[in-house]
């Protein structure tokens, strides 16, 4: 199998003229059942890459070496998608078959859930948006890559996702050597079918992709097992169980998306990669839409619930008379629109004075430089059509969270882009939809926005 592992300090690494002199610097990477993966300095084009060399005892062995060739070859085909490992030559070494390839520093998202902790579900659908958008551009090559695991979806310095280790992958116009009845791929993400030894098509990518979200969302997989033939087995016999309570903090409309998504056909499960992680999306949506209105656009990430508290509050406003206000402050979209209604019903006169105080109370704003709290507050006033109480809130949350390529990045920069336009100003405008949409990808509502913006903004 194509599986690989992060190198452990101690892992002996006897570099000396394993690469071309091209290659310097060199340090092992990762290693695995059939090589050695290894960070280098290519110093005739000033770069970082990854080299992966075929270890010497399959070196000889003709039809691992035509795997290897076969890997290179497909990725090859796939160069130039922003979400795929890019591919920068391949070559033989000393009898050794070597490719290289872009080197990514953000590890794997295999680190991020070895902890069994989920992830929030923005983050994850962040993620999963990313691979989805290359298993489909492969699948539309005719390559299906057989073996889609966390460890295989490598992270870049910004936090986006590429596909990487198509090394079992299959191709159309490729002469195939593996054969019905061969299982390749890793036990706990293999479709029904791989397991029972059938070929494997786009649909059990999308299968496999499936087992990933359940595992970020989660923090471990539907039918996680210590013994990989029970876990195999169960992909086979076992119905979906309920992603909801795994936990519940997902929406129970999680569910038949996942049902769907972990059919035991092929031919029950989603057409495309895109289509299965929005239907994920719209589920969160509408999950949130439930309590706050829904908008028409990239939402900040889900903040957890808190109980709401009460504060006491003595307001002198007159010489001769005191008036206490039990005024309500709400971490959950607790803002001086609440209050001053809250007030109006019972005192008048205490109207001006109860909005400059909130104002000023540090618990109902954000702190200065929460980049995603100021985007969550500007945000809330979307939702209530004050595009000019937004605007300062989402400028600065721009500011905080620029260059960090993060989720809330991306729709900090979408929201401020939507409310400068629902106020009239262009300044900005699409150069905004263009940052938002290089980290979170192509998204229907940053289109819509972007024809909206270039038909007002002439």
């Amino acid at each position: 199998m194509a599986t690989f592992f992060v190198a452990r300090p101690g892992m002996p690494a006897t570099t000396d003229k394993l690469l071309p002199s091209r290659y310097t610097d060199v340090r092992p990477l990762a290693h695995g059942g059939m090589g050695e993966i290894f960070r280098a300095v290519d110093r005739e084009l000033g770069r970082e890459v990854a080299v992966k060399v075929l270890a010497e005892r399959f070196a000889a062995d003709e039809s691992l070496r035509r795997r290897f060739e076969r890997e290179a070859l497909a990725a090859a085909r796939l160069s130039g998608n922003p979400n795929i490992v890019t591919i920068f030559d391949v070559a033989d070494y000393r009898g050794r078959p070597m490719i290289v390839m872009e080197y990514l520093p953000g590890g794997s998202l295999e680190e991020r859930i070895e902890d069994g902790v989920p992830l929030e579900p923005a983050e994850a659908l962040g993620f999963l948006e990313g691979a989805a958008a290359a298993l489909d551009a492969a699948h539309e090559a005719g390559i299906v890559h057989r073996d889609v695991k966390p460890g295989n979806l490598l992270l870049d310095a910004r936090g986006h996702v590429k596909v990487a280790d198509f090394g079992i992958a299959s191709a159309s116009g490729l002469a195939s050597f593996t054969q019905t009845g061969t299982i390749l791929g890793t036990t706990g993400y293999l479709s029904p079918e791989q397991a029972l030894g059938e070929r494997a098509t786009a649909a059990s990518d999308l299968y496999a992709l499936a087992v990933v979200a359940w595992e970020l969302l989660v923090g471990r997989r539907p039918f996680e097992s210590t013994v990989p033939t029970a876990e195999a087995t169960a992909h086979v016999n076992t119905p979906v169980p309920s992603v909801h309570r795994a936990n519940r903090t997902l929406p129970a409309a999680y569910d038949p998306v996942f049902e769907r998504a972990l059919a035991k056909s092929p031919g029950a499960r989603y057409g495309t990669a895109a289509e299965f992680v929005g239907d994920l999306r719209r589920a969160l949506h509408d999950d949130a839409g439930a309590t706050r209105p829904v908008w028409p656009g990239p939402r900040p990430a889900r903040r957890r619930r808190v109980d709401r508290w009460w504060i006491p509050v003595l307001v002198a406003l007159a010489l001769a008379t005191g008036i206490l206000a039990a005024i309500a402050l709400s971490r959950d979209g607790g803002a001086p629109r609440t209050i001053v209604r809250t007030v109006e019903g019972q005192v008048e006169t205490v109207r001006r004075t109860v909005t400059v105080s909130t104002a000023a109370t540090s618990a109902a704003a954000p702190p200065a430089g929460d980049g995603a709290a100021l985007n969550n507050e500007g945000y809330a006033k979307m939702q209530d059509r004050d595009f000019a109480g937004a605007l300062p809130l989402l400028e600065r949350a721009v500011s905080a969270l620029q260059g960090g390529g993060s989720t809330d990045e991306a729709y900090a920069d979408y929201n401020l882009a939507y409310t400068r336009l629902a106020l009239g100003r262009c300044t900005g405008v699409l150069s905004l939809l263009d940052a938002s949409q290089a980290i979170q990808g192509h998204r229907t509502e940053i289109d819509r926005l972007r024809k909206d913006a270039r038909k007002r903004c002439r």
